[in-house]
């Protein structure tokens, strides 16, 4: 019997749509599990390199298959009502061109514009005033041109940075600018500062009060989240989740010292942690700092709060006994109160927006952790933090002397600046930018 004489089931295009993505899913099952297993063959390191390379290469097919999917949809809209490209984009569009070597045609097709568009703008580089066609992003104004290339620099290198985070890095230069002045031209976003409002915490006898931290090691934060090994978790079968464990995320635990918002711990699981690992893993914070908080705050999983709410019932959980024994009180976020746990929590997406989002999650253990280890050392020692006035958690921990402002520092007297940028240990993802006053 050949294939083609055998009667198709009812309904068959809609067993087809269907059956595309479970199979989708179920490649990217596959993927997951190789990766994972990759070490314990003998050549792992062969092994685990060629699964990275295909790693890779998916990734980048997945994004080619994205950027056709979006250039189909522009190309079905008429030409004459496509949005215009601002002047600074149509000099970001030259400037790619000749980075890859385009002529007219091919920068054309890749932008969905014509092959006119480009020789205008190529004719309109030498011309100068508010009606070019191709400007520079930042107009040339009463501050000196190394502050309109660094802003435009950081912003377009590190798309995550707004105008607040650019303006911190001249800050601890000791140049005060605004941060409407840096990002005047860069795309306001309205990002919710959970560090503003001193937590709200419920006390073991429901009694809400606030507290706030003063002096390190006061209070600390604490809290896990799950990271994927790759993207998200959604499958399209029932229930539409993959296990959140490993080899389909790590689980991660972070000890925040309140008042520094320095990380004085953390810890990597393969799966949910328990209570006894939890404990585990603060003994080891307070071995580090040698000492211990005053206060804990956390949320009510089952890690912190045991299964019954009554006060007789908890004596036994591990967290509990250790914490009495210690005698560091135990506190709870309030549920549904804004900024409770709220510090930890904003960290916990720091990590992923800023270092598990950017890189390629490893599928090794130890190599997470050394990754994780890289993170939050630079996040403690070299990242300003908007709430500690420009400064770094560690600066603020040991009390460093405050940053002093450069006197002069407005309009056209402003004094010279050199600046440097490199990466700490060789990841592209955590940059070092120095502002220095030329010698």
């Amino acid at each position: 019997m050949k294939a083609t004489d055998i009667p198709m089931p009812e309904k068959w295009s809609d067993l087809v749509r269907k059956s595309m993505l479970h199979i989708a899913g179920l490649v990217r099952w596959n993927m997951i599990s190789v990766h994972a297993n990759s070490d314990g063959l003998e050549n792992a390191f062969e092994v685990r390199h060629a699964s990275e390379v295909q790693r890779q290469t998916n990734e980048l097919t997945l994004c080619n298959e994205q950027i056709r999917i979006m250039q189909t949809r522009m190309d079905k809209i008429p030409a004459k009502n496509r949005p215009y490209y601002s002047p600074p984009e149509r000099l970001a569009i030259l400037k790619l061109k000749a980075a890859r070597g385009w002529n007219h045609k091919q920068t054309a097709d890749a932008f969905r514009i014509s092959e006119e568009t480009i020789s205008s703008c190529m004719r309109e580089l030498d011309i100068e005033g508010e009606s070019s066609l191709v400007q520079t992003p930042v107009p040339v104004n009463k501050y000196p041109e190394f502050v309109e290339y660094v802003t435009q620099w950081l912003k377009s290198t590190y798309p995550l940075y707004g105008k607040k985070k650019i303006a911190e890095h001249f800050v601890r230069a000791g140049l005060f600018l605004s941060a409407s002045t840096i990002g005047r031209r860069l795309k306001e976003r309205s990002v919710i500062n959970p560090d503003d409002p001193p937590p709200i915490i419920e006390t073991d006898d429901s009694e809400k009060r606030s507290i706030i931290s003063r002096e390190p090691n006061h209070i600390w934060g604490v809290d896990f989240t799950a990271v994927p090994t790759m993207s998200g978790f959604w499958t399209s079968w029932s229930p539409n989740a993959l296990p959140q464990q490993f080899p389909f995320c790590y689980w991660v635990f972070i000890i925040i010292d309140h008042f520094s918002r320095k990380v004085v711990g953390f810890s990597l699981f393969n799966k949910p942690p328990s209570a006894k690992e939890i404990v585990d893993a603060l003994k080891m914070a307070c071995k580090r700092i040698k000492g211990k908080p005053g206060h804990i705050i956390s949320d009510k999983g089952s890690q912190f709060f045991p299964s019954t709410a009554k006060p007789e019932n908890r004596k036994d959980h591990p967290y509990h006994k250790w914490c009495k024994r210690m005698k560091i009180q135990t506190r709870f976020g309030a549920v549904g109160k804004y900024g409770s746990i709220a510090i930890v929590e904003r960290f916990n997406r720091t990590l992923k927006d800023e270092c598990t989002r950017k890189i390629f999650v490893p599928f090794c253990f130890e190599k997470m952790r050394e990754e994780l280890a890289i993170f939050i050392t630079w996040y403690n020692e070299l990242r300003p933090h908007s709430y500690l006035d420009a400064r770094t958690p560690e600066e603020v921990y040991v009390d460093a002397p405050p940053i002093e402002q450069v006197e002069s520092a407005s309009n056209s007297d402003l004094p010279e600046f050199s600046v440097r940028i490199s990466y700490f240990e060789g990841r592209k993802h955590l940059p070092i930018v120095e502002i220095k006053k030329a010698a």
